[in-house]
This record gives structure tokens, sequence and C-alpha cells, in this order.
């Protein structure tokens, strides 16, 4: 049994494509963004590839790749 959140493999004889992994998001100091829980806030610091540091007013967070509830406005 495979886990919840692993990838599925792909069979060399599927007659499907296999899934194509989404681009990785890149982030720069002073971009705008929004996040889904903590709302706007601006990327103060990254550590690329890893993490980026968000000061969203209240709070700052690191939040860490891939950024799947994080965009840029």
């Amino acid at each position: 049994m495979t886990k919840p959140g692993a990838p599925k493999r792909h069979l060399p004889t599927s007659p499907f494509k296999a899934a194509v992994p989404p681009d990785p998001k890149h982030f720069a100091a002073g971009d705008q963004v929004a996040h889904d829980i903590y709302g706007l806030g601006r990327v103060t610091d990254t550590e690329e590839g890893v993490a980026a540091l968000v000061d969203f007013g209240s709070t700052r967070m690191r939040i860490l790749s891939p950024y799947t509830k994080m965009i840029k406005l």
C-alpha cells in the first residue's frame, strides 16, 4: 500500500502519459504575496529552494517550499 502523500509511479506499459510535476515557485525579497492562511504579506528574505521569510504585518513566518498555499501578486 502506498502512503497518502506519495506520488504514484508511472508504469512503462501504461497507455497514459506520466504526470508532470508543476514548475517550482520562486520568490525574491520584496515580492508581495498572498497566503491561504496568513493573508497578504511581503517577502523579506529567501533561502533558495528551501523557504521564504514573509512579513504578514502582525506576524513573520518562514514558509517552506513548495509554497502550495502561497502565490505571488
